[in-house]
C-alpha cells in the first residue's frame, strides 16, 4: 500500500531528553528516518559530521538560506539550524516517515508549511530536574546553563499549540508514550483509505484535510 510519509516534529527545552527518546523512537520504527539538519554550532566530542548534524559554517548557512533551501530554520542559543526542504521531500515521497528534532521557531513554520505534521512537545518533569539534567551533561559552562533555564521557561509555554505532550518523568514510559503516537498516526484514516479505497469502494472526501488541531 503506497502511502506519503509522515512528518514527526519533536521539540523540547535543552536537558529534556528530547535526542535520547528519538533516537530510540528511530530504533523501533525501521520505516521512521531521523532528519539530520544543518547547524553552525561547533561540533561536540563523540557527534559525526553528516550523523548527529550537518556542520557548515554561518556563510554557508546563509547562502543556503537565501537560496531557500531551507523548510524552516532558526538561531537558538547563537547558533543556526535548519531542515532542507529537499531531505523532506524525498523520504516523504518515498513512503518513509521523517521525525525531526526541531526547537519552536523551526517548528512554528512547519506548522504553517507543512499541512499533516504531527507536532510533540517533551517536558521535563520541572525546572528543578532540568537544572540537575544539565548540570549533569558536563558539556556547557555555568553561564550557559543559566541561559539555557531561562530560554526554557519560555520555551515550555509552546507546548500549548502542539498536537501532543509527553513529560520525560521516566525514560521508559515516555518511549511508550510516543510510540503510541507514532503507531496511532500512521493508522489514521485519512492516511491509510487512499491507499484502499479502490479495492473496497470507499468514498474519499474531494481533498485531504490536512493535519489535526489549527492545521487546515
Amino acid at each position: 500500500m503506497k502511502r506519503n510519509g509522515i512528518v514527526f516534529v519533536v521539540s523540547a527545552p535543552s536537558g529534556a531528553g528530547k535526542t535520547t527518546l528519538c533516537k530510540e523512537l528511530i530504533d523501533l520504527f525501521p520505516r521512521l528516518r531521523h532528519s539530520v539538519s544543518y547547524t553552525t554550532r561547533p561540533r561536540r566530542q563523540g557527534e559525526r559530521d553528516g550523523s548527529d548534524y550537518h556542520f557548515v559554517t554561518a556563510e554557508r548557512f546563509s547562502a543556503m538560506v537565501a537560496a531557500g533551501e531551507f523548510a524552516e530554520w532558526a538561531e537558538v542559543h547563537g547558533n543556526c539550524y535548519g531542515t532542507a526542504i529537499q531531505t523532506l521531500d524525498d523520504w516523504r515521497a518515498a513512503g518513509e516517515d521523517v521525525l525531526l528534532e526541531i526547537d519552536c521557531q523551526g517548528a512554528a513554520q512547519l506548522k504553517r508549511t507543512c499541512p499533516g505534521a504531527v507536532f510533540v512537545f517533551i517536558l521535563p518533569p520541572g525546572f528543578a530536574e532540568l537544572r540537575q539534567r544539565l548540570e549533569g551533561r558536563d558539556t556547557d559552562a555555568p553561564e550557559v546553563i543559566e541561559r539555557r533555564i531561562a530560554n526554557a521557561s519560555i520555551e515550555v509555554r509552546e507546548a500549548a499549540w502542539y498536537d501532543y505532550v509527553v513529560v520525560n518523568d521516566e525514560l521508559p514510559r515516555a518511549l511508550e508514550e510516543l510510540k503510541g503516537i507514532v503507531v496511532a498516526e500512521g493508522a489514521r484514516a485519512r492516511r491509510v483509505l487512499p491507499g484502499v479505497a479502490e479495492e473496497f469502494r470507499i468514498p474519499l472526501p474531494a481533498a485531504d484535510s490536512g493535519g489535526q488541531g489549527s492545521q487546515p
